[in-house]
């Protein structure tokens, strides 16, 4: 992706995850507004991005950090503003991955992990995917995730149209720490 996509990438994801004001604009309960709507406010805001790039942010980044659909936009995953993904739960895999850095090992210890200023906590399905989270951040550390014994316990996990894995909270307990990758 190029510089220029990229930056049009965060961008959208900071407004469609956590500041739709930022462009004057509103989000539906589910997180979606109108693409007309969008694309007019963010060229409002000195922000402007055509369809055609639209449709590149949306297709072509690995991430898939956007859901496209009957005209209207939305993040799939990681907000921190209320949104209901009308995401259905289900049976999550045995293991889970979180990538993180060592500072943040003792508060996770104390704590599990928490969604912090997100909805939920996210989770890889693999160790890669965790491990190129983590290193956003630093030397990554990936923790691993008894996300079958949580199930069994009540725990409730969703999967983002992207295949990142949302829940609620992950007490310690559930959590191995594992090497720097």
């Amino acid at each position: 992706m190029t510089d220029r996509l990229t930056s049009a990438s965060r961008f959208l994801a900071y407004v469609l995850r956590h500041r739709p004001e930022a462009v004057d604009i509103t989000l539906d309960e589910g997180g979606w507004v109108d693409v007309k709507v969008l694309l007019a406010a963010l060229a409002r805001h000195g922000r402007p991005v055509t369809r055609q790039v639209l449709a590149e942010l949306v297709a072509g980044t690995d991430k898939q950090r956007f859901e496209l659909h009957a005209g209207r936009i939305r993040a799939a995953q990681g907000h921190s503003v209320r949104v209901d993904l009308r995401l259905e739960p289900v049976v999550p895999p045995a293991l889970l991955y979180h990538g993180t850095v060592a500072r943040h090992l003792p508060g996770i210890r104390a704590e599990g992990l928490r969604p912090r200023g997100r909805t939920h906590v996210h989770l890889s399905v693999d160790r890669e995917t965790a491990v190129t989270v983590g290193a956003r951040r630093g030397d990554p550390v990936v923790l691993t995730v008894d996300a079958a014994g949580m199930h069994r316990r009540g725990f409730v996990f969703y999967r983002a149209v992207n295949g990142v894995w949302l829940t609620g909270h992950v007490p310690p307990g559930w959590i191995v720490v594992g090497e720097s990758a």
